[in-house]
Protein backbone atom coordinates (compact mmCIF):
# COMPACT_ATOMS: atom_id res chain seq x y z
CA UNK A 1 0.00 0.00 0.00
CA UNK A 2 1.33 3.45 -0.93
CA UNK A 3 1.04 5.99 1.89
CA UNK A 4 3.31 8.78 0.66
CA UNK A 5 4.85 9.80 -2.66
CA UNK A 6 7.72 12.17 -3.29
CA UNK A 7 8.87 12.89 -6.80
CA UNK A 8 8.89 15.33 -9.70
CA UNK A 9 5.60 16.85 -10.78
CA UNK A 10 5.28 16.08 -14.50
CA UNK A 11 1.69 17.17 -15.10
CA UNK A 12 -1.10 18.77 -13.12
CA UNK A 13 -4.77 19.52 -13.68
CA UNK A 14 -7.39 20.57 -11.13
CA UNK A 15 -8.19 16.94 -10.28
CA UNK A 16 -5.27 14.77 -11.46
CA UNK A 17 -1.48 14.84 -11.18
CA UNK A 18 1.32 12.81 -12.70
CA UNK A 19 4.19 12.37 -10.25
CA UNK A 20 7.45 10.88 -11.52
CA UNK A 21 9.14 8.78 -8.83
CA UNK A 22 12.47 7.46 -10.12
CA UNK A 23 11.16 7.07 -13.66
CA UNK A 24 7.75 5.63 -12.72
CA UNK A 25 4.76 7.92 -13.27
CA UNK A 26 1.93 7.76 -10.72
CA UNK A 27 -1.49 9.19 -11.59
CA UNK A 28 -2.89 10.77 -8.44
CA UNK A 29 -6.34 12.29 -7.94
CA UNK A 30 -6.36 15.35 -5.68
CA UNK A 31 -8.85 17.83 -4.21
CA UNK A 32 -8.78 21.39 -5.51
CA UNK A 33 -7.19 22.60 -2.26
CA UNK A 34 -4.12 20.44 -2.91
CA UNK A 35 -3.97 21.45 -6.58
CA UNK A 36 -3.90 25.14 -5.62
CA UNK A 37 -0.90 24.54 -3.32
CA UNK A 38 1.23 22.76 -5.92
CA UNK A 39 4.49 24.16 -7.30
CA UNK A 40 5.19 24.46 -11.04
CA UNK A 41 5.60 21.39 -13.28
CA UNK A 42 9.10 19.98 -12.94
CA UNK A 43 9.31 20.80 -9.21
CA UNK A 44 9.69 18.27 -6.42
CA UNK A 45 6.45 17.49 -4.61
CA UNK A 46 5.42 15.26 -1.71
CA UNK A 47 1.89 13.99 -1.17
CA UNK A 48 0.15 11.99 1.54
CA UNK A 49 -1.50 9.12 -0.37
CA UNK A 50 -4.53 6.95 0.18
CA UNK A 51 -4.43 3.78 -1.93
CA UNK A 52 -7.98 2.80 -2.86
CA UNK A 53 -8.33 -0.77 -4.10
CA UNK A 54 -11.42 -1.95 -5.98
CA UNK A 55 -12.08 -5.15 -7.91
CA UNK A 56 -11.36 -3.45 -11.23
CA UNK A 57 -8.97 -0.64 -10.29
CA UNK A 58 -6.26 0.63 -7.98
CA UNK A 59 -6.53 4.39 -7.48
CA UNK A 60 -4.28 6.85 -5.68
CA UNK A 61 -5.67 9.89 -3.88
CA UNK A 62 -3.17 12.55 -2.87
CA UNK A 63 -3.30 15.31 -0.26
CA UNK A 64 -1.02 18.22 0.52
CA UNK A 65 -1.54 17.81 4.27
CA UNK A 66 -2.07 14.87 6.57
CA UNK A 67 -5.20 16.61 7.92
CA UNK A 68 -6.80 16.41 4.46
CA UNK A 69 -5.94 12.74 4.12
CA UNK A 70 -7.37 11.97 7.56
CA UNK A 71 -10.57 13.87 6.76
CA UNK A 72 -10.85 11.99 3.45
CA UNK A 73 -10.70 8.69 5.38
CA UNK A 74 -13.43 9.92 7.73
CA UNK A 75 -15.59 10.97 4.77
CA UNK A 76 -15.38 7.70 2.82
CA UNK A 77 -16.42 5.86 6.01
CA UNK A 78 -19.77 7.71 5.92
CA UNK A 79 -22.65 5.73 4.41
CA UNK A 80 -23.21 6.74 0.80
CA UNK A 81 -20.04 8.83 0.47
CA UNK A 82 -17.59 7.44 -2.08
CA UNK A 83 -14.14 8.63 -3.04
CA UNK A 84 -15.42 10.98 -5.77
CA UNK A 85 -17.80 12.78 -3.42
CA UNK A 86 -15.17 12.90 -0.64
CA UNK A 87 -12.76 14.65 -3.02
CA UNK A 88 -15.53 17.06 -4.05
CA UNK A 89 -16.26 17.86 -0.39
CA UNK A 90 -12.60 18.53 0.38
CA UNK A 91 -12.41 20.72 -2.73
CA UNK A 92 -15.20 22.86 -1.32
CA UNK A 93 -14.32 23.06 2.37
CA UNK A 94 -11.15 22.81 4.47
CA UNK A 95 -10.80 20.08 7.12
CA UNK A 96 -10.92 22.66 9.93
CA UNK A 97 -14.05 24.30 8.57
CA UNK A 98 -15.70 20.93 7.95
CA UNK A 99 -15.00 19.96 11.54
CA UNK A 100 -16.64 23.20 12.75
CA UNK A 101 -19.61 22.87 10.36
CA UNK A 102 -20.28 19.28 11.51
CA UNK A 103 -20.05 20.21 15.19
CA UNK A 104 -22.42 23.18 14.68
CA UNK A 105 -24.74 21.07 12.45
CA UNK A 106 -24.68 23.68 9.67
CA UNK A 107 -26.56 21.61 7.10
CA UNK A 108 -26.95 24.46 4.62
CA UNK A 109 -23.19 25.02 4.44
CA UNK A 110 -22.74 21.35 3.56
CA UNK A 111 -25.53 21.49 0.98
CA UNK A 112 -23.71 24.38 -0.75
CA UNK A 113 -21.00 21.89 -1.76
CA UNK A 114 -21.71 20.41 -5.22
CA UNK A 115 -22.96 16.82 -4.94
CA UNK A 116 -24.12 17.12 -1.33
CA UNK A 117 -27.89 17.02 -0.94
CA UNK A 118 -30.06 17.21 2.17
CA UNK A 119 -29.83 13.51 3.06
CA UNK A 120 -26.06 13.38 2.54
CA UNK A 121 -25.59 16.51 4.65
CA UNK A 122 -27.66 14.96 7.45
CA UNK A 123 -25.65 11.71 7.27
CA UNK A 124 -22.36 13.63 7.38
CA UNK A 125 -23.39 15.45 10.54
CA UNK A 126 -24.84 12.33 12.16
CA UNK A 127 -21.91 10.00 11.42
CA UNK A 128 -19.02 12.48 11.80
CA UNK A 129 -20.10 14.49 14.85
CA UNK A 130 -18.51 12.16 17.42
CA UNK A 131 -15.48 11.23 15.28
CA UNK A 132 -14.47 14.85 14.70
CA UNK A 133 -14.89 16.07 18.28
CA UNK A 134 -11.20 15.92 19.23
CA UNK A 135 -8.52 17.16 16.89
CA UNK A 136 -5.05 15.95 17.92
CA UNK A 137 -1.90 17.52 16.57
CA UNK A 138 -1.12 16.48 13.00
CA UNK A 139 1.88 16.93 10.76
CA UNK A 140 1.31 19.33 7.90
CA UNK A 141 3.09 20.35 4.74
CA UNK A 142 3.07 19.67 1.03
CA UNK A 143 6.73 18.70 0.80
CA UNK A 144 8.17 15.61 2.40
CA UNK A 145 7.86 15.68 6.20
CA UNK A 146 11.14 15.54 8.02
CA UNK A 147 12.25 14.39 11.45
CA UNK A 148 9.55 13.84 14.03
CA UNK A 149 6.66 14.79 11.72
CA UNK A 150 7.59 12.09 9.21
CA UNK A 151 7.82 9.49 11.97
CA UNK A 152 4.50 10.70 13.44
CA UNK A 153 2.75 10.41 10.05
CA UNK A 154 4.23 6.96 9.34
CA UNK A 155 3.27 5.68 12.79
CA UNK A 156 -0.33 6.92 12.40
CA UNK A 157 -0.56 5.33 8.97
CA UNK A 158 0.75 2.03 10.35
CA UNK A 159 -1.85 1.98 13.14
CA UNK A 160 -4.67 2.79 10.70
CA UNK A 161 -3.47 -0.07 8.48
CA UNK A 162 -3.65 -2.34 11.53
CA UNK A 163 -7.33 -1.49 11.89
CA UNK A 164 -7.36 1.36 14.42
CA UNK A 165 -9.56 4.38 13.68
CA UNK A 166 -7.59 7.47 12.50
CA UNK A 167 -8.57 9.55 15.54
CA UNK A 168 -7.69 6.71 17.91
CA UNK A 169 -4.31 6.26 16.20
CA UNK A 170 -3.59 10.00 16.35
CA UNK A 171 -4.31 10.17 20.08
CA UNK A 172 -2.19 7.11 20.87
CA UNK A 173 0.77 8.40 18.87
CA UNK A 174 0.51 11.86 20.46
CA UNK A 175 0.51 10.32 23.96
CA UNK A 176 3.38 7.99 23.07
CA UNK A 177 5.43 10.87 21.71
CA UNK A 178 4.95 12.83 24.96
CA UNK A 179 6.32 9.96 27.04
CA UNK A 180 9.37 9.32 24.83
CA UNK A 181 12.48 11.27 23.92
CA UNK A 182 12.22 14.26 21.60
CA UNK A 183 12.74 12.39 18.29
CA UNK A 184 11.91 8.70 18.79
CA UNK A 185 12.49 6.09 16.10
CA UNK A 186 9.41 4.81 14.27
CA UNK A 187 9.65 1.36 15.87
CA UNK A 188 9.93 2.84 19.38
CA UNK A 189 6.96 5.15 18.80
CA UNK A 190 4.82 2.29 17.44
CA UNK A 191 5.65 -0.03 20.34
CA UNK A 192 4.73 2.63 22.89
CA UNK A 193 1.50 3.51 21.04
CA UNK A 194 0.49 -0.15 20.85
CA UNK A 195 1.20 -0.53 24.55
CA UNK A 196 -1.09 2.44 25.28
CA UNK A 197 -3.82 1.00 23.03
CA UNK A 198 -3.69 -2.44 24.69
Amino acid sequence: MIGYLEGRLRYKSPDTLLVDVNGVGYMVQVPLSTFCSLPENGSCVGLHIHTHVREDALQLYGFGTYAEKEMFLHLIAVTGVGTKLAIAILSGISPDELRRVVQNQELQRLRNIPGVGRKTAERLVLELRDRLRIRPEKPEGLLAPSGDHGVFSDACSALVNLGYRPGEAQKAIAKARESLEEAPALETLLKEALRLLA
